[in-house]
């Protein structure tokens, strides 16, 4: 294990400190002979990987694989052998679960199969260490350890039964057997004394019997859960609801336990005894390892497994109350989960260029009336717009630009067009003129000036320059030169603002306002 690895799992420790104190075992109704089985498993989990543990020096696979021939073993195989012949029904169950004897029993018969998983890590190290000695390449070769201890049983000292074996073909692939067989007839290998092969066949029966028992155990969880937790197995199967129940402590514990919680349940920081070199993943317990999770593919799994804890509490909070009893709500859920694992399965949709759509949308609702119709009037086109988009036929036109070539003005300006009559102007597309710039026009062609007192007649030049003027006396100021024409200005004026046909409406004070 190199230095990386080896802070990486420090690391991973230092971080999965908090976990274990979440739910400690023996919390929520277990006996205390349950919490001991919980702490002989965490205690086995705890073993750090970098020490390997030699079971060369063993004599026997008795004195380091005690759980077979123990009280606790034997009492629990008893008691399911009791229970399996009896016909359970539903109405039985009532009130807590936790109180039910049955329900008790299959929490320890839960324990136990973890126990007895590590009594076959156990067992398989030391058929191991013993079995190198006359065939040391078998351990990489066939991975699995009940397959090597089935192997073992089936070659003992003769290793040339790989060749023509029906018993070995049921073990192992036909791959794999012709590979055991070419390394076996090199091997270096020694032959085993009649001793150290009866204590190797002695601990693979031993193997092969716990097996045996687990998988008993499993059959009896597997038939009890439909009737105390019938809508949790529907969704994870009966033997991940009995696991993740007996380390939550009971069925009400599990009910009242959040999601979140829920997922981390039977997580381990470090695989057992160090008999494999890969490490577990973090914060992955028994729902992440269940049946509907490992069928997604690896980068799905995460998220599978929290839907599918969230789901599990929905369905153990029913369970807990006893309702559902023909698992329906637990059938809901797993479809609910199917279909949210089929959607994120999908492939994504093919992108496909689409055209652009045809511009023939339909008219909008416009609002109608005189001062619409006038000012579509006003927009409309023009009569030299019009003579501008016309062409004549059989003629080739000039370009109206340098730049932009094939623009013409069409008929605009050209003569014989061909028509009698003159195009006639369209009033309400004329261009318009406001009326303070009308005012402003009439202001400058309004010309001053006139008749001169002394000669009587006024000339043209005169009357354009304005100039013209007279001298008059006054008893006031005596000689004076005015404009004879201010006054008729000043009246020009006047009714310029009120009576021309640009004027406006005025407001007037009237006589009585103002007092």
């Amino acid at each position: 294990m190199s230095l990386a690895d080896e802070l990486l799992a420090d690391l991973e420790e230092a971080g999965d400190e908090g976990e274990d104190g979440l739910y400690p075992e023996g919390e929520g109704g277990e006996s205390d002979e349950e919490a001991g089985e919980g702490h002989v498993e965490r205690g086995l989990e705890d073993i750090p990987e970098e020490m390997e543990v030699d079971y060369s020096g063993a004599e026997s696979v008795a004195s380091i694989a005690k759980l077979r021939n123990s009280k606790q073993f034997s009492e629990i195989m008893e008691k399911i052998a009791i229970y399996v012949e009896k016909q359970r029904k539903n109405s039985e169950v009532s009130g807590p679960v936790e109180a039910d004897p049955e329900y008790r029993l299959i929490v320890a018969a839960n324990n136990l199969t973890v126990e007895i998983e590590n009594e076959l890590n156990i067992i398989h190290k030391f058929v191991r260490d013993k079995y190198s000695k006359r065939f040391p390449e078998l351990e990489s070769l066939v991975p699995n350890s009940l397959d090597y201890v089935r192997t073992v049983k089936e070659l003992g000292n003769n290793l040339d039964k790989c060749k023509n074996n029906e018993n070995l073909q049921q073990i192992l692939t036909n791959a794999t057997i012709m590979v055991v067989s070419v390394t076996a007839s090199t091997t270096q290998g020694t032959m085993l004394a009649e001793d150290e092969l009866k204590r190797l066949e002695e601990a693979c029966d031993m193997a092969l019997e716990l097996n045996q028992s687990k998988h008993r155990i499993y059959e009896y969880v597997e038939s009890r859960m439909s009737f105390i937790a019938p809508n949790l197995s529907v969704i994870v199967g009966a033997s991940t609801a009995a696991k993740i129940m007996g380390i939550a402590g009971g069925l009400t514990n599990l009910s009242k336990m959040p999601a979140c919680n829920l997922m981390l349940l039977g997580s381990q920081k470090r695989t057992l005894a160090g008999f494999s070199s890969t490490s577990l993943l973090p914060h992955t317990g028994y729902i992440y390892h269940c049946d509907v999770v490992q069928t997604l593919p690896p980068d799905l799994r995460r998220k599978a497994a929290r839907l599918v804890a969230a789901k599990c509490t929905l369905a153990s909070r029913v369970d807990s109350f006893h309702e559902s009893t023909d698992g329906k709500v637990g059938y809901d859920l797993k479809e609910e989960i199917e279909k949210k694992f089929d959607k994120w399965q999908e492939p994504p949709p093919v992108k496909t260029v689409k055209p652009l759509p045809a511009p023939l949308d339909g008219q909008r609702k416009k609002r109608g009336g005189r001062r619409y119709r006038k000012m579509k009037e006003r927009l409309g086109l023009t009569e030299i717009r019009k003579h501008a988009n016309r062409m004549t036929f059989a003629e080739i036109e000039d370009d109206a630009y340098q730049e932009d070539l094939g623009f013409s003005l069409g008929q605009l300006g050209k003569s014989g067009s061909g028509r009698v009559r003159q195009a006639q102007v369209n009033e309400a597309t004329k261009a318009r003129i406001s009326k303070s710039l009308q005012r402003k026009l009439q202001k400058q062609n309004m010309t001053y000036g006139g008749k001169s007192t002394v000669g009587g007649r006024s000339s043209v030049r005169d009357h354009s320059s304005g100039t013209s003027s007279s001298v008059a006396f006054t008893p006031l100021q005596g000689l004076e030169i005015v404009n004879p024409h201010a006054a008729e200005k000043k009246v020009a004026e006047a009714n310029q603002k009120y009576f021309s046909n640009m004027a406006e409406f005025l407001k007037v004070k009237k006589e009585g306002e103002g007092k």
